[in-house]
């Protein structure tokens, strides 16, 4: 049985039923109907926040779980290893709409777009509002995979230098340069964006410090748009507070929802947005295209999965 906990819709439901008539699909409608099923399912499809250590313990038959996102940092990993249940994810299906926000919210900051708003809303012409141009700057981007690489290729467009941050820093298609974790430091002076995309892992908790905004320059823009454990709140305060940077954009905190007393929302050097800068109207479809791709690996027996996490790394 292939047992989806994931909520899609009819239309896609269907498609998967015509596609692989000779397979049991059961579409959860509740968290109740998933556990009354867990036992006999195979395959578990899921978004991932609802598989703990109970769902591995009752899916006694369980081969195989689908994360329908990127995300894996909540599944008990010990468990699954130790069940030898292989995990797949939907890693590269966020990159397009996730560097759309990425290069947007740059020109946000540029563009002065918060003041200009302000100023429509208050019947206000006035055009002595400093706007500037990204075109020419210095992007670092931390995590070089999918997303990291289509945030650079855009950057190109606008003509600017682009240095890549990863654990091996190996050379990438679209950087100009590509540097390891512990050097990030040492490019963090001629950087004018900072974007964040890194995985959350044991080494990325905690990863940006107070050294790093120190670095650069104190017109730099910082982004996160990967996990929010990535920077701690109070550093991220103090490096706008005391002007280490020019602005933060925060698609993800360390708490979500962010509380409305949280400091944050009271900076106006600081954008917040919601945690959607993976959101697209194709999300599901390009996801179910990487299930698929696999499904028929498991049906066969053949061929490499798309997407398999090393469970001791955690991506």
């Amino acid at each position: 049985m292939i047992l989806f906990s994931a909520k899609i819709s009819g239309k896609h439901q269907e498609k998967l039923k015509q596609d692989y008539s000779n397979q049991h699909f059961l579409f959860s409608e509740s968290d109740e109907m998933t556990k009354k099923y867990l036992a006999e399912a195979e395959v578990l499809v899921t978004y991932g926040s609802d598989v703990n250590v109970q769902v591995i313990q009752r899916a006694a038959s369980l081969k195989w779980i689908m994360v329908l996102s990127a995300g894996v940092d909540e599944l008990p990993v010990e468990l699954i290893k130790e069940k030898e249940i292989i995990v797949t994810n939907a890693r590269g299906i966020h990159k397009i709409q996730m560097a759309e926000y990425a290069i947007s919210m740059l020109l946000q900051v540029y563009r002065q777009e918060k003041i200009l708003m302000q100023n429509e809303k208050a019947h206000r012409w006035d055009k002595s509002v400093k706007v500037k141009e990204i075109t020419g700057s210095t992007i670092v981007i931390a995590g070089t995979g999918a997303i990291g690489q289509e945030v650079a290729r855009l950057a190109k467009a606008f003509q600017m230098k682009t240095i890549g941050v990863s654990r091996s820093g190996k050379n990438v298609a679209y950087f100009d340069e590509n540097v390891t974790n512990d050097k990030l430091k040492h490019v963090l002076a001629e950087a004018d964006f900072l974007v964040s995309v890194l995985p959350r892992t044991k080494e990325t908790s905690g990863f940006f410090t107070d050294n790093h905004f120190n670095a650069m320059p104190n017109h730099g823009v910082f982004l996160n748009m990967g996990r929010g454990d990535a920077v701690s709140s109070e550093v991220i305060l103090k490096a706008v507070q005391e002007n280490e940077i020019a602005h933060a954009i925060l698609d993800v905190t360390e708490q979500e929802p962010l509380p409305k007393d949280h400091p944050f929302w009271s900076e106006d050097n600081i954008t917040i947005t919601p945690h959607i800068s993976g959101l697209s109207p194709d999300y599901v479809t390009r996801a179910l295209e990487i299930f698929t791709k696999n499904l028929d690996h498991y049906i066969t027996g053949t061929g490499d999965y798309t997407n398999k996490i090393d469970l001791s790394r955690g991506y």
